[in-house]
């Protein structure tokens, strides 16, 4: 269990090498670093998943919601993506139009930052119906974030000269929704029994606080893809 978080505070490391690091060529540890996040992403959800099934009532509504979280460790393999996405960007000759897996750079990470928001909007909407939408704003996390996905995916597919203003304006609200869902998660955190003087339980058995932000990563990858798309056409 110490596995991800090791892992994870390796991609952060080897992520701010790479934002401070001006040469244009991929570097060997952050490569091995984000492939070694992937798979501890993707290991780590079969245990979760294991770890749901093996309990009374399997794959039962309370198992889901009391169980390991599934969509955790597929963020942790998903952030590994992005960083091995990036340093193909970063590896790509100047005056030529950066290529991942012999498709044009922009369209793959539109597609793959869509897919995670998607699979980010079914985690919260799971955790939001365990807490009963009790709050208006509950809804959000489960309307915005799936509009930001079509539109991307729409963009991201789509023909090089469509327009993508809308997209960039959603991307960009859903950006600051995650940053915002972490201000209301702290907020409830502080309304359990105790508040924040009873952090060591509230913490851990109130709503998530690192949750929200995995909106503001993807929808921030989502405009990169953009900026890739309008930077270089494919047709």
């Amino acid at each position: 269990m110490f596995t991800p978080l090791v892992t994870a505070a390796m991609a952060l490391g080897v992520s701010a090498h790479g934002t401070m690091d001006t040469r244009q060529t991929p570097h060997v540890v952050r490569d091995t670093v984000y492939a070694l996040t992937g798979i501890v992403g993707l290991v780590g959800t079969g245990f979760h998943l294991f770890n749901v099934r093996r309990k009374a009532g399997g794959f039962s509504w309370q198992n889901l919601f009391y169980g390991a979280p599934l969509g955790a460790p597929m963020a942790i393999g998903l952030s590994g993506l992005l960083g091995y996405l990036s340093e193909r960007v970063r590896e790509t000759p100047p005056g030529q139009a950066p290529m991942i897996w012999g498709l044009p750079a922009g369209r793959v990470v539109g597609v793959v930052s869509g897919l995670g928001i998607t699979g980010t909007v079914g985690e919260a909407a799971l955790l939001h119906f365990r807490g009963g939408f009790h709050d208006p704003f509950m809804y959000l996390p489960v309307t915005m974030p799936p509009v930001a996905a079509l539109v991307l995916g729409r963009s991201a597919l789509g023909p090089a000269g469509i327009t993508r203003r809308v997209t960039r304006w959603w991307l960009r609200a859903t950006a600051i929704l995650g940053l915002s869902g972490t201000a209301f998660h702290a907020i409830g955190v502080g309304r359990d029994m105790g508040g924040w003087r009873n952090w060591q339980q509230n913490i851990l058995n109130g709503p998530p606080i690192p949750a929200p932000p995995a909106f503001t990563g993807l929808a921030l990858a989502g405009l990169a893809a953009l900026g890739l798309l309008e930077d270089h056409p494919d047709d």
